[in-house]
């Protein structure tokens, strides 16, 4: 039993890698563009606007590009547990778990897609196994293993995994609801650390809900620091890439330079990346990271008036000199977290 664990989860070590690996361009994409043509934003009540028509040919490339993201992670997710059989059916659920489903809409991003990405590899992995009359072998791979596996899938995840992930997304809701009004510190570590979690994903937009639902209402230092938190994740790490070098791969240094440009732009899934290579250290880092730099904003009082992060939108803020410091101490409490927690790199 020990055996088949531990071949499982070397597995899965190699699925993660693969599907990284072949997410990484998609990100470095999206993220380039964006930044590009965020930096000519304007900043107005709904973010920055990008007037300009070429920039925002350029802005809708990079939006194909983080839109790709998800459904390539975990399409190769499943392409290394199941080869080709599994490639278009672990995008294609990707796809559906980066997208609002049911009732409540529950979108899970890139945690739902790694999940469904190994559900869809194994699953694949299994039904290819079969044994088949030979009339049937040649369309295995093509239509009977991704009509199989996407309906399982899919409608497993959409009935079942869904609709738990809608309760645990409410909960949160109350929660942040609950602290309103409370001491700013807990308020801004709360406020930090449910932006990072999942790193632009459902508890990430409903801390923005919250923050915008509170604009409304003329409060605007809850909306600093989560504007301030969006950026540390990706700043965060893409400094522990510059300060600890001997921990990190030459792939992982040069995406470390993405993740910068959309960490100043306010992008936190330039965290994604890393976060899905090495979970255990990247997630505590960045959560960390992300609550202290909310903290010293709601503390010192920082207010953001737009809903946008990073220090593009400097401008549209009052506490300039907090909001920056606490971008800055935010992102190396993460650097630091990870040069003390990650091993070297032999060789």
């Amino acid at each position: 039993m020990a055996e088949i664990w531990k071949t499982i989860g070397s597995d899965l070590k190699k699925a993660f890698s693969t599907g990284v690996s072949y997410m990484m361009p998609s990100v470095v994409v999206g993220g380039i563009f964006l930044a590009i043509a965020l930096a000519s934003g304007n900043q107005t009540d709904q973010g920055l606007v990008v007037k300009n028509e070429f920039l925002q040919n350029l802005n809708v490339i990079g939006s194909a590009g983080f839109a790709m993201m998800i459904p390539i992670l975990a399409g190769y997710i499943s392409y290394s547990i199941a080869g080709k059989p599994g490639l278009i059916p672990g995008m294609i659920a990707g796809y559906i778990a980066n997208t609002p489903v049911g009732a409540d809409e529950v979108k899970t991003g890139f945690l739902g897609a790694m999940i469904v990405g190994i559900f869809a590899g194994y699953l694949a992995k299994w039904v290819k196994g079969w044994k088949v009359p030979t009339q049937l072998k040649p369309v295995m791979p093509i239509l009977i293993i991704p009509i199989i596996t996407v309906f399982v899938i899919c409608i497993t995840y959409i009935y079942f995994l869904a609709t738990p992930l809608g309760f645990l997304v409410d909960g949160i809701v109350s929660l942040l609801s609950t602290v309103n009004g409370s001491s700013a510190l807990i308020l801004g570590i709360l406020v930090g650390a449910f932006t990072a979690i999942d790193m632009g994903g459902p508890i990430n937009k409903t801390v923005t809900a919250f923050t915008l639902a509170l604009m409304a209402e003329g409060v605007f230092e809850p909306n600093g620091a989560h504007r301030i938190a969006v950026a540390i994740p990706p700043l965060g790490l893409a400094l522990s890439t510059f300060i600890s070098k001997n921990k990190w791969t030459k792939e992982e240094k040069a995406l470390g330079i993405s993740a910068g440009f959309m960490g100043l732009i306010g992008i936190t899934e330039g965290a994604i990346p890393f976060a899905v290579k090495d979970l255990k250290r990247v997630l505590p880092a960045i959560i960390i990271g992300s609550a202290v730099g909310g903290a010293i904003g709601m503390v010192q009082g920082v207010e953001c008036l737009i809903p946008h992060g990073g220090l593009i939108v400097i401008g549209a803020v009052n506490g300039k000199l907090w909001y920056v410091i606490a971008m800055l101490v935010g992102s190396l409490v993460t650097a630091l977290y990870l040069h003390l927690t990650k091993p070297k790199i032999e060789g």
